[in-house]
């Protein structure tokens, strides 16, 4: 049985703190690693933190656009600096129009978004974006930077636009909604196999099946149990595939 990988969960949330020896235990016990992103200062530090008390926990720091507006960016950038042999990626970082309520919120978040990638370039780290409703705006600014490892987390875009982004060769992941969402499905089936990740997003609440219940990282061999049946091959073989896609990802 191969390992696997959530490409993008948030264990640095409070949600699952008191919980946290238990989840570590659940991902020793059922091979599952982590890439715990992170929002702002406090997340990224408790993330180094959780970190290093395992090594299932691959941290990743950034700044994500709902949080653009804090002061946190200069801390985050010299946490980064000072801390990176201990930091696997950057992120959670992008563009959403939906925290902002003027075009200067928006600039301010493109200035951010703009810092992490350069540093992401900078420090040949990989990157975990945010897209929701920019991933147009995105698209046009990541050709400017020359970043290896590049993930459109929750990826949700138009055909069109998967195909832009396959022709590019970044990854994006599909989650617990792909058991559910049909538009996840066909989106999936139509994703290059060596571009695919899997992730739950904890502690997002998924509907239907999950019950509204907050995303475990336990969810994650169902949501590769889905990807199997969606693209007619078998578990192992396509759990042994996003591995090896992760692996490239994370540029180890």
């Amino acid at each position: 049985m191969s390992w696997l990988t959530d490409a993008h969960i948030h264990l640095s949330d409070d949600e699952f703190s008191k919980d946290m020896p238990f989840i570590l235990n659940c991902m020793d016990k059922l091979r599952i690693r982590a890439c715990c992103v992170s929002v702002d200062l406090r997340s990224s530090k408790k993330t180094l933190d959780l970190g290093h008390q395992s090594n299932l926990i691959l941290a990743f720091v950034g700044i994500h656009p709902e949080k653009a507006s804090s002061n946190d960016l200069e801390p985050v950038v010299n946490l980064i600096e000072e801390n990176l042999k201990y930091i696997s990626g950057i992120g959670e970082i992008g563009l959403d129009k939906t925290y902002v309520s003027d075009a200067d919120g928006f600039k301010n978040q493109e200035l951010v978004f703009h810092k992490m990638l350069s540093l992401a370039e900078k420090l040949r780290k990989p990157i975990s974006i945010h897209s929701r409703a920019t991933l147009e705006e995105i698209l046009a600014i990541l050709p400017s930077y020359s970043i290896s490892g590049i993930l459109l987390h929750w990826f949700a875009g138009s055909k069109k636009q998967l195909k832009t982004v396959m022709e590019r060769e970044y990854f994006v992941s599909y989650g617990p909604a792909m058991l559910y969402a049909k538009d996840k499905q066909v989106l999936l089936s139509e994703t290059n196999p060596q571009r695919i990740l899997v992730e739950t997003d904890g502690p997002v609440k998924f509907s239907r099946c999950f019950g509204f219940k907050v995303g475990q990282i336990a969810f994650l061999p169902s949501v590769v149990f889905c990807a199997a049946k969606v693209l007619h091959t078998k578990y192992d073989d396509i759990s042994k595939q996003i591995e090896q896609n992760c692996k490239h990802y994370l540029g180890v």
